[in-house]
């Protein structure tokens, strides 16, 4: 298969990407190339068109398979296993935070929880549990409030994110309207 310089050059930035959302720059290329295609593609494909080893084109498709991004399936008097991306885009957004969110967010969760639960020695300590305690209420608001939005259509993501900053603008009147009614 042969890679238009249109589709290189996503594959290629993709896997780029990929390393600052959670997978390596293979990985990342490997699934680009999945997303692109629209037929399912064999181990070896992948491996011939992206340039890369058997071997780390089987690492790759392991590490996709365990996000459960893509699907595997046969084609008749063919021994050879063929890969696609599954489902849509949003489910593939929805799948790389939901992996971050276990790799990152809930250890550092745990941690925070741990500290909060020790009783400070000093002063220092004391401000410090502070902080943490700010920390840790951030991310789990940050964790509601993602969980809240993984839960809705891409239809409505669409708008909620169409709406942007007029939902700031629309707390801002609110609060003003409430200023004004607790100035009367």
């Amino acid at each position: 298969m042969k890679m238009t310089p249109m589709i290189e050059s996503f594959v290629m930035h993709f896997g780029e990407m990929g390393s600052k959302w959670g997978f390596n720059r293979t990985v990342g290329q490997i699934y680009a190339l999945l997303v692109m295609t629209k037929t399912p593609i064999c181990a070896n494909e992948l491996a011939e068109t992206l340039s890369i080893s058997r071997g780390n084109v089987s690492m790759g498709l392991k590490e996709l398979n365990s996000w459960q991004l893509i699907s595997t399936s046969h084609k008749p008097g063919d021994r050879k296993e063929y890969y696609q991306s599954k489902g849509s885009i949003w489910d593939m957004a929805n799948k790389v935070f939901e992996e971050r969110r276990k790799r990152e967010i809930d250890p550092t969760l745990s941690l925070l929880r741990d500290i909060l639960l020790d009783q400070p020695a000093n002063e220092q300590e004391q401000y410090a549990q502070e902080q943490i305690a700010e920390i840790h209420d951030l991310l789990e608001d940050i964790t509601h409030w993602t969980q809240s939005l993984q839960s809705l259509s891409p239809e409505k993501l669409n708008t909620l994110m169409k709406l942007g900053s007029g939902v700031g603008r629309v707390l801002d009147m609110k609060d003003r309207l409430l200023s004004k009614k607790e100035a009367d």
